[in-house]
């Protein structure tokens, strides 16, 4: 593949995994160091990723999941899990990395601060766990991207029963909860789904300009 549009022609939400293929430990720090790396607003950045190998923890999560073999069959497994609350001492922690990172007086970032904390509390908490939870996504679309970048295979999922897979995560005692996963590895020769032909609506129809 010659160009990232290429790429992007190439993969699919892959059906079936080839559990005998294994991702190389550089290649799950290339994929996660470009997850770490997604937008997100004002960089805050209010969900976690959790990668999983541990092949019972997955027989579980399948199970969950109305038994889609992804999960199982995958080299890697990647969930994204959003907070259900933030409040001023995730922004104040997220002020003290961004002073340290940049090597700036916490006073300096006052505005900046007040500008964060102002949003999150103007937000009901229906409001506030939404948002949170689209925040992972832009992160999902990050990891998706990379991963057809580097020819290896994905498949975004939302199937599954958040609220068992909490418990199989433990997420209730770390103020998380389950969003999307994203299994990781090489399609299997008889997924029929890679061949088929990628459906997009035209561009007449999808792209909007205002001259």
């Amino acid at each position: 593949m010659s160009t990232y549009n290429d790429n992007l022609h190439w993969r699919y939400a892959t059906k079936k995994f080839d559990s005998t293929k294994k991702l190389t430990q550089e290649q799950v720090d290339e994929l996660l160091e470009a997850t770490q790396l997604a937008a997100s607003s004002y960089g805050l950045q209010p969900y976690k990723v959790f990668v999983i190998t541990n092949p019972a923890l997955r027989e579980k999560m399948k199970e969950h999941a109305w038994g889609q073999t992804q999960i199982t069959d995958a080299s890697h497994l990647v969930v994204f899990c959003a907070y259900k609350t933030i409040d001023e001492s995730y922004v104040d922690a997220f002020i003290d990395l961004v002073s340290k990172t940049r090597g700036i007086p916490v006073e300096s970032l006052k505005e900046y601060r007040e500008m964060m904390v102002g949003s999150i509390k103007g937000r009901s908490p229906e409001a506030l766990a939404n948002w949170m939870k689209c925040q992972a996504y832009i992160g999902l679309g990050f990891l998706l991207s990379a991963a057809a970048q580097a020819n290896i295979d994905a498949c975004p999922m939302e199937g599954f029963d958040a609220a068992l897979v909490d418990e199989d995560l433990q997420l209730s005692d770390k103020n998380l909860t389950a969003v999307t996963f994203c299994p990781l590895g090489f399609r299997s020769s008889e997924d029929q789904s890679a061949a088929y032909k990628k459906v997009r609506f035209p561009k007449e129809e999808f792209f909007v300009f205002k001259d």
